[in-house]
């Protein structure tokens, strides 16, 4: 795995021990794992697959258009992203995705039919780690979308949560000049999953 360069402190493999917060996000919220009795999304709404030779990254996965999976990829080198599908490996050891959205109705409700698809048990060959959402306008988000996260995040083991970034808007590409503390965070966070092998999922790396 390559060092990551969007940590505050460079350190050398296997990197730093996380702290309180990357540890908080290392432990899983919500269902680890897809769960008996809940129903499969129909054909129609759910995400298409394409096979992988192996899992040997992480993938982001985008529920819907512009869920800004590119962007992620772009941010943690050594990712890949999935472009709105789900990358399938041959058995036996499932590749680990998180799932990305925007905030707005229309990107939490995609990416509730998502989790859903994953915890119905469709979805064979991958491990699910999480779900990211990025801010789709500035200020708060409105008191019905911040419910609405509530209940989309309790379907998948973590979230993480990404600010409105008016330069990346505008088309400048990310960089940690342009980069606020609360992505470092949820990076850090991140590579600190990647990194830590959790017994709650097969470890692909």
């Amino acid at each position: 795995m390559t060092q990551n360069p969007w940590t505050r402190q460079q350190q050398p493999e296997p990197g730093p021990a996380p702290g309180p917060a990357q540890t908080a996000n290392l432990t899983p919220r919500g269902p680890s794992a897809p769960q008996h009795g809940v129903p499969a999304p129909a054909e129609d709404q759910r995400l298409p697959k394409f096979a992988i030779p192996a899992a040997d990254t992480l993938w982001w996965v985008g529920a819907h258009g512009g869920a800004g999976e590119s962007t992620m990829a772009q941010l943690l080198p050594g990712t890949r992203a999935a472009n709105h599908r789900w990358p399938i490996p041959p058995p036996p050891v499932p590749t680990p995705v998180i799932l990305v959205a925007r905030t707005n109705g229309s990107g939490l409700r995609a990416a509730q039919r998502a989790a859903t698809e994953w915890a119905s048990g469709v979805v064979q060959g991958v491990a699910v780690l999480g779900l990211v959402l990025i801010a789709d306008a500035s200020g708060r988000l409105p008191r019905v979308l911040d419910d609405f996260a509530d209940i989309v995040g309790g379907g998948v083991p973590r979230v993480w949560e990404l600010p409105w970034i008016e330069e990346w808007r505008r088309g400048e590409a990310p960089t940690p000049e342009n980069t606020p503390d609360e992505v470092f965070e949820v990076l850090e966070s991140i590579y600190a999953l990647r990194a830590s092998n959790p017994a709650d999922y097969p470890a692909p790396y």
